[in-house]
């Protein structure tokens, strides 16, 4: 992985075609919210089927908590839209067929040549594509469990969001007031 990917540091703002056949930038698929990132090896993979099943049971606990989700393979669209509908996953699936950010982020899995896929990895995001966690999943324990990944966001979303103790005297009173440090911000952008 490339020196300047690790926490604090801002993971670039990529433009790929989704699974729909739409370009979008993970910036405007984050906006506001954090983000889990999954960097994977593709559809061919067990382990991918295995961490991304339990990614989707997992799911329903992260669209309550205003998290996105985005997963980024070597995969072409048809094998990324096969790969998604196989895990049931309801997010997300960008292509990175033409190797880009494998290349740029310097993360080529040299040992499976037939395939050329990326070295999996996890981050963990927040607003702004600020990199708070980095799991390389080469190794299949190596990638994070839903309940890492919970702990994770429980971190950042504590950070992130002003309203996050509602009992303090000053959140009580902005409610009587102008709302600004409670969810959704009334248009205010947050680190």
């Amino acid at each position: 992985m490339r020196s300047d990917i690790v926490p604090g540091g801002h993971f670039p703002d990529y433009e790929l075609t989704d699974h729909a056949r739409t370009r979008r930038k993970l910036s405007e698929l984050q906006g506001n919210d954090p983000m889990i990132l999954i960097l994977s090896r593709g559809h061919y993979c067990p382990k991918e089927h295995q961490h991304h099943l339990e990614l989707a049971a997992f799911y329903p606990k992260i669209a309550v908590a205003y998290t996105q989700i985005v997963t980024i393979s070597t995969d072409n669209i048809l094998e990324l839209n096969e790969f998604r509908a196989s895990v049931g996953a309801q997010w997300t699936f960008l292509s990175d067929s033409e190797r880009k950010i494998q290349q740029d982020l310097q993360i080529q899995e040299y040992t499976d040549p037939h395939h050329n896929p990326m070295i999996p990895h996890t981050l963990v995001l927040e607003p702004g594509l600020v990199i708070y966690k980095v799991y390389n999943g080469y190794w299949f324990w190596g990638r994070p469990s839903a309940e890492e990944l919970r702990l994770d966001l429980r971190a950042v979303t504590q950070k992130i969001r002003p309203d996050w103790d509602i009992t303090k005297p000053e959140l009580i009173a902005n409610w009587e007031g102008d709302k600004q440090l409670h969810y959704p911000y009334k248009n205010q952008h947050l680190k």
